[in-house]
C-alpha cells in the first residue's frame, strides 16, 4: 500500500540523515540497473532523495508522496526519459497508477557477467579525490555496487564505506603508502567477502536453490573425488542454504557469519581427504581459507570401475539426479559447471517426463540412449578443451585448438575456421574457471 512506502522511505531517511540516505539510493540503484550508466543513476538518484527531503519534512502534505511518485513514473514512461533503459519498462508504462508505480519498482538489469570494477593505484586515487572528493565518491559507488551487483546490500555498504574511509584517511596522511597498506590489509576479508559473495549469490540467481545444489555437489566431486556421496551432500547443501538465506538478506552479518560456518563444516569433512583442502584450512583467517577452496582446480580422475547404468528406481528417488551428476563429475573432473548444469536441466527433464509414465524404465532407457548420443559429442569436447585451457599457457592452447580444428575440418575457409576459434576460445576462458559467469555460460554452451 502506499502509505506503507511513504513511511518506509521516511523512517529510512529520518534514521539515516540526507547523506547515508544518498549513498544508499547510489548503491542500491546501481546494483539494480547494472547496465545504466552513471548519468542515469545520477538523475534517479537526485529525484529520490528529492522526493524524500520533500515529502518526509514535518509538516509535508500527506498526498505530497504519492503525488511526487506518479510524477517521477510519469517521466520514467515519456519517450525522453533520463533514467536507465529497461527492456520491460513499456509493459509497466502500459499500466496506470499503483500498478505502473509497483512494475516499475520491481524492474531490474540481469548482472554484470563479469566485474567491471578495476581498483586503481594508490596515486591514481588520491588524485582523482583531491579533484572532486564528492564526485569521486559517488562515481567509486556506482562503478564498485554495479560490478558487484549480487553481493548482498550489507556486505556491499560495509565494503564501500571502509573503501571511501581509507582513500579520505590516506590521501591526506603524511605516509599515503603506508597507510594504504596498512588499511587493505584490514580490508582483505571484507574485499575477500565482496568478491565471493557475489560469485554465490550470481550463481544462486541464475540457478535457483535445488540446482546450486547440485553445482556444490559436482565442484567438490571434481575436486575431491574420493570422497562419498553422503560426506558431499550435506555440504552442497548447506552452502545452498546460505544462499538462500542471506543473498537477499538486510542483515548486517549474514553472508559474513553464515560462509565463515560453511568453511567450517568443509574443514572438518574434507581436511582428512585431502591435501589440498588441509592446506586451504590451515590458515587462521576463514574468508581467506574459503576463497583458497574454492579456487582449487579439479583433481586428477581417479582409477573407477565402470559404473552400472543407475536403474529406473535410482533415477526417480528423491536424489537420483544428485547421484547421476555426481557421478559424472567424478569421472569427467575437466568438465566446466555450465555443461554440468545442462546436463542437470536434461536429467531433471527426463525424470519428469519419465516417472510418473506407466513404464519409467522403458521410458528411460529409450529417452536415455538418445540423450546419451546427442550428449556424448559436447562432453568430450568440452572436456577436452577446458583440459586443456587450465593446462597449457595460453597462447600454446591456442595454438594446438587451431590445429586441431584443422585436421577436424580441413574443408572450412581460413575465416571460418578463425571464426571457430575464437568461438571455443570465449568459451574457454570465460567458462572453464571456477568462477565462471553461470548466465553467460549458459548461452555459450
Amino acid at each position: 500500500g502506499r502509505a506503507y512506502v511513504r513511511d518506509k522511505v521516511c523512517q529510512e531517511y529520518s534514521i539515516l540523515g540526507k547523506e547515508n540516505f544518498r549513498t544508499l539510493t547510489i548503491i542500491a540503484n546501481s546494483r539494480k540497473y547494472s547496465n545504466g550508466t552513471f548519468e542515469e543513476i545520477g538523475h534517479l538518484v537526485r529525484e529520490i532523495v528529492s522526493l524524500a527531503e520533500t515529502c518526509c519534512a514535518d509538516g509535508a502534505d500527506p498526498s505530497c508522496y504519492d503525488a511526487g511518485s506518479t510524477a517521477l513514473s510519469v517521466k520514467s514512461c515519456s519517450a525522453d526519459s533520463p533514467f536507465p533503459a529497461h527492456p520491460g519498462t513499456a509493459e509497466c508504462c502500459a499500466q496506470q497508477g499503483l500498478e505502473r508505480k509497483l512494475c516499475l519498482a520491481a524492474l531490474r538489469h540481469p548482472p554484470q557477467p563479469l566485474a567491471r570494477y578495476l581498483q586503481p593505484s594508490d596515486t591514481e586515487l588520491c588524485h582523482a579525490f583531491r579533484q572532486d572528493p564528492r564526485q569521486f565518491a559517488d562515481r567509486f559507488l556506482y562503478e564498485y555496487s554495479s560490478s558487484y551487483s549480487q553481493a548482498p546490500l550489507p556486505v556491499l555498504l560495509s565494503s564501500t564505506r571502509t573503501f571511501l574511509s581509507m582513500v579520505s584517511t590516506c590521501c591526506i596522511s603524511p605516509a599515503p603508502r603506508a597507510c594504504f597498506l596498512k588499511e587493505k590489509l584490514e580490508r582483505k576479508t571484507l574485499s575477500l567477502l565482496t568478491l565471493t559473495s557475489n560469485r554465490i549469490c550470481s550463481r544462486f540467481l541464475a540457478y535457483g536453490k535445488d540446482k546450486v545444489t547440485s553445482s556444490y555437489l559436482t565442484s567438490l566431486a571434481q575436486k575431491v573425488p574420493t570422497a562419498s556421496f553422503e560426506d558431499l551432500l550435506p555440504l552442497a547443501e548447506d552452502a545452498a542454504e546460505v544462499s538462500s538465506q542471506c543473498c537477499d538478506s538486510v542483515a548486517e552479518d549474514c553472508m559474513q557469519k553464515k560462509l565463515l560456518e560453511h568453511t567450517a563444516k568443509v574443514c572438518t569433512a574434507l581436511s582428512a581427504r585431502d591435501g589440498r583442502f588441509a592446506d586451504c584450512c590451515k590458515g587462521k583467517n576463514l574468508m581467506e581459507n574459503l576463497f583458497c577452496m574454492l579456487a582449487l582446480p579439479p583433481a586428477p580422475a581417479p582409477e573407477l570401475p565402470e559404473a552400472p547404468e543407475p536403474t529406473s528406481k535410482e533415477l526417480c528417488g528423491k536424489e537420483g539426479v544428485l547421484h547421476a551428476s555426481r557421478r559424472l563429475a567424478r569421472r569427467h573432473p575437466s568438465l566446466p559447471d555450465a555443461v554440468l548444469a545442462k546436463l542437470y536441466d536434461s536429467s531433471q527433464k527426463l525424470r519428469g517426463e519419465c516417472c510418473s509414465s506407466k513404464d519409467p524404465s522403458a521410458c528411460l532407457d529409450s529417452k536415455r540412449k538418445r540423450m546419451e548420443a546427442e550428449l556424448s559429442p559436447l562432453l568430450e569436447k568440452a572436456s577436452q578443451l577446458c583440459s586443456q585451457y587450465t593446462k597449457l599457457p595460453y597462447l600454446e592452447f591456442k595454438k594446438r585448438l587451431r590445429e586441431s580444428l584443422r585436421q577436424a575440418e580441413p574443408e572450412v575457409s581460413p575465416a571460418a575456421l578463425e571464426q571457430l576459434l575464437e568461438q571455443r576460445v570465449s568459451f574457454a576462458s570465460s567458462c572453464c574457471l571456477p568462477d565462471a559467469p553461470p548466465l553467460l555460460c549458459a548461452s555459450k554452451v
